[in-house]
């Protein structure tokens, strides 16, 4: 019987530029999800011409050093590189960084964008040529964005648990207007139903800094059932907390100084 065949990089130690590459998928996908028979993994697995198993167990180095899985008592896989955690530390301060790097890095291996799409946003092109590549560059920000918010929120509006996916919003904390430098970072976002994720925009709801919501007095003072019954009751609860990258709390409280009404 024929020996099984092993990947072309079977063995070898993995390179900068395939943490890099591994370091989005992380992000992108759910920790449970870091497993060899997922699809996104099996992709990345085949581009890097490695096992699937291979590349579930970077995903797993990753996770021993996220913070927010060692509060819930998760633990990555141990063993993990001095490189895998200076992918971790530069880019945790660099997100818009790692989003272009792993969009090069696919475009020259022949690779697909990542397990987001630029059709999951609704950013329309433009038609000059510049114009073109900075808003594909937007939107594959925006992909990014998305993919990790909603993986970390396990795709359920915060505040309400709504489970509908096409409902929600990967919502900025500190909008673009204010700073590009926060557009992809995933502690500058949180997960919303689309009606909350109005709210929030416009100041209406806000977070204190025990991640606990806050209404407008203005709301909760209106002379209506239906504000109350679908707003206010949500005033004082904690949000659900993400499996990972936990709101900033100075994001929020630059929101609770600059966005929200009071």
């Amino acid at each position: 019987m024929a020996a099984k065949s092993r990947p072309s990089k079977y063995g070898e130690l993995w390179t900068r530029q395939e943490l890099i590459l591994a370091f989005d998928l992380y992000c992108r996908i759910p920790f449970k999800k870091t497993k060899a028979n997922n699809p996104d993994v099996i992709k990345l697995a085949r581009l890097l011409r490695r096992s699937p198993a291979s590349v579930a167990r970077k995903l797993g180095n990753f996770g021993s050093f996220d913070p927010e899985l060692r509060r819930q008592q998760i633990k990555g896989l141990v063993h993990a590189g001095k490189l895998d955690e200076e992918i971790w530390d530069e880019f945790n301060s660099d997100w818009n960084r790692l989003v272009l790097e792993a969009m090069r890095l696919r475009t020259e291996l022949g690779g697909e964008l990542g397990p987001g799409s630029e059709a999951d946003t609704d950013i329309a092109i433009p038609g000059g040529a510049s114009e073109k590549e900075a808003m594909r560059k937007t939107r594959i920000h925006q992909a990014f964005f998305r993919e990790a918010i909603l993986s970390s929120y396990e795709e359920m509006c915060c505040v309400t648990g709504l489970r509908i996916r096409e409902c929600l919003v990967a919502s900025h904390i500190i909008p673009w207007s204010v700073s590009e430098r926060y557009r992809a970072d995933p502690h500058n976002g949180l997960c919303l139903s689309a009606t909350f994720d109005r709210l929030f925009d416009r100041g209406l709801i806000t977070l204190t800094s025990d991640l606990e919501v806050i209404v407008s007095t203005r709301l909760r003072e209106a002379d209506d059932e239906r504000i109350h019954e679908m707003i206010c009751r949500y005033h004082g609860a904690p949000i659900v907390r993400p499996r990972r990258f936990l709101p900033s709390p100075s994001h929020l409280e630059w929101h609770r100084n600059n966005v929200f009404q009071g």
